[in-house]
């Protein structure tokens, strides 16, 4: 019997804790670290394979290798930067997307059933390494006293408000932006995985009672989150990825 009373195991915050795995050195291990480093794993191990030993004329695995890699470069990097900007950042931002994207599936994949990017550590991590990119780029580019007007919006014409849009630029990009950045994907996947479970326990709670009906429906609300995750989780990566892109092409840009 659970807490609330009604025999409903309902999900909550538990849904996202695991027990270690294993302990070495007073660190614990859990699952979702687990999943990150597969994850990790199969990113390199994937397109090691797909171009590890390229050719002319490609084979499947390259193929799709190739596809994928052109869909961000073409479809996000060059779009958002401009092919001479934006070659040098296709090899990070392609491995930023497939990333995030493998962590994300996950959450339908049976035993995991669930995505990594649900626990905000790791999207804050990746948001940290844009943030530092981003960061870098704009001094780089423009110095220091450049950097700081290209962050703030500094421009004279804008008279009185002036002091008023530098306050609110300044504190956009640099608190604001890096913590929606990685907030979005975060909210996106534990809000998603929740649902799957709730309909998913539902289920199996319905079935095992006397309103077998609404247990009918509640499984076909099972199938229609999962497919409507698919997309979602597709969508995070490209949306993640190219919110990155802008970042650096305001970095890049003469003017913010």
């Amino acid at each position: 019997m659970s807490d609330n009373g009604c025999g409903f195991p309902a999900p909550g915050l538990h849904s996202f804790l695991f027990q270690p795995l294993f302990t070495v050195g007073g660190f614990e291990f859990n699952k979702v670290m687990l999943l990150a480093l597969v994850t990790t794993a199969l990113v390199v191990g994937l397109f090691w394979a797909a171009f590890g030993n390229a050719k002319v004329v490609p084979g499947k695995l390259q193929m799709v290798g190739e596809a994928g890699y052109d869909f961000v470069r073409r479809g996000i990097v060059y779009e958002t930067l401009g092919k001479r900007e934006g070659e040098k950042y296709v090899p990070l931002m392609v491995s930023l997307f497939f990333f995030i994207w493998l962590m994300n599936i996950w959450s339908v994949i049976p035993l995991a059933q669930f995505p990594v990017s649900s626990i905000i550590a790791y999207p804050i991590v990746l948001a940290v390494v844009v943030y530092v990119l981003w960061m870098s780029l704009t001094f780089k580019r423009h110095g220091f006293v450049g950097g700081l007007k290209n962050l703030t919006g500094y421009d004279k014409s804008l008279g009185p408000v002036l002091p008023l849009v530098v306050v609110i630029e300044f504190f956009s990009n640099t608190l604001v932006r890096p913590f929606t950045h990685a907030v979005r994907l975060f909210a996106n996947m534990f809000a998603g995985h929740l649902m799957l479970v709730m309909f998913t326990v539902a289920s199996w709670y319905l079935l095992n009672s006397y309103m077998i009906p609404a247990a009918g429906v509640s499984f076909i609300m099972t199938i229609v989150m999962i497919l409507f995750e698919l997309f979602v989780q597709a969508v995070q990566a490209y949306v993640f990825v190219l919110l990155a892109c802008s970042y650096i092409q305001g970095a890049l840009a003469e003017h913010h």
